[in-house]
């Protein structure tokens, strides 16, 4: 399959800068299948879309304050977005720049104008180790406190390069069943799900099950290659729990709140496996094994989660992305969902 064909041209001022407030005011384009034609309607009102004994399942992991902006000894900027812990203070990095940079390299973190270094801050510095390719390193933490709480005194909840306005609450770039800390980037599409919208669910004989999968560059990273088929998918962690494997034994249908999850069930189905990592990259044909309805947000051009989108329902995503841009609809990261129902 050409890229080419998974692009789409997406104004600057559709991508949604803020989250909506509450969050089950956004929108949610239905998708009624080729036959019934789409619905308008608000993420509030999911809950009268599904069927008593259906199961929603939805990703609870927690984005990290994963970014880090360090000083070199020479002065010289760098930002590291951490993605993965490999080992004891031992994490997988993106550096930005990266070229210059060197193995044994020490890196500061600078507080105004003291550094984590010196200044009495109880912090360590950040030792480069080898190089992985693609701007990817692997970086080790001195001795100090767990890595996670330097995070959350240095670090920086790591937004979308295409969101530009600084969020006031933090977190609102956390869904309301987050809990696992280990992400970079959000499960967007769970944003949107609100106390009030879970219990709905709840009221009407609705399941809600979670797994775990830590959003990492297997998600994000932007598909460069002419041919889909030669993008490479980077591993990520996943986990599933025996209660929610037992809830899908018994569900009705599977509802998939994003991408994440799709990927995670799928990646059991096909492995047996609840737990492991995955690589899997859905594109068509793809033979679905869970998945049954899929709430997504509205995605980057050219990226592996719309190739997975068009997995599902083929090529009316097309016709569905036209009808959001003709109304209001907001994309992206911050943007309004769809509600998908697999072909």
């Amino acid at each position: 399959m050409d890229t080419d064909a998974f692009d789409y041209d997406l104004p600057i001022d559709r991508i949604a800068q803020q989250p909506i407030h509450p969050r089950e005011a956004a929108r949610l384009l239905v998708d009624g299948g080729s036959a019934r034609g789409s619905q308008h309607r608000y993420v509030s009102d999911l809950p009268g879309l599904l069927e008593p004994g259906d199961v929603v399942v939805v990703n609870d992991t927690r984005v990290i304050p994963a970014r880090l902006h360090l000083r070199r000894s020479s002065g010289a900027a760098v930002e590291l977005l951490l993605l993965e812990e490999i080992g004891p203070r031992q994490w997988q990095a993106l550096a930005r720049p990266s070229r210059r940079l060197r193995p044994g390299e020490r890196l500061t973190v600078e507080v105004g104008e003291t550094s984590m270094a010196g200044g009495g801050l109880d912090a360590p510095a950040v030792v480069l180790g080898q190089a992985l390719g693609e701007g990817r390193w692997e970086v080790v933490f001195d001795a100090g406190p767990p890595v996670l709480d330097l995070l959350e005194r240095f670090g920086e909840v790591p937004l979308p390069p295409y969101i530009t306005a600084r969020l006031e609450d933090p977190e609102r770039y956390q869904t309301v069943f987050a809990r696992r800390p280990g992400s970079v980037a959000a499960p967007t599409a769970g944003l949107h799900l609100s106390a009030s919208v879970l219990a709905g669910l709840a009221e009407r004989g609705i399941g809600l099950a979670t797994v775990d999968l830590v959003v990492g560059l297997g998600s994000f990273r932007p598909i460069t290659t002419a041919k889909v088929e030669d993008h490479l998918m980077h591993e990520e962690a996943y986990r599933i729990p025996e209660a929610t494997i037992e809830a899908l034994g018994r569900a009705k249908r599977v509802v998939a709140v994003g991408t994440t999850v799709v990927r995670t069930l799928e990646s059991w189905a096909a492995t047996g496996q609840a737990e492991g990592r995955s690589r899997l990259f859905i594109r068509h044909p793809y033979p679905f094994a869970v998945v049954d309805l899929l709430l997504t947000n509205f995605h980057v051009p050219r990226s592996s989660l719309l190739v997975l989108v068009d997995a599902f329902v083929g090529p009316r995503w097309r016709d569905l992305y036209t009808e959001a841009l003709r109304h209001p609809y907001r994309f992206l990261s911050f943007g309004d969902a769809m509600l998908l129902t697999r072909s």
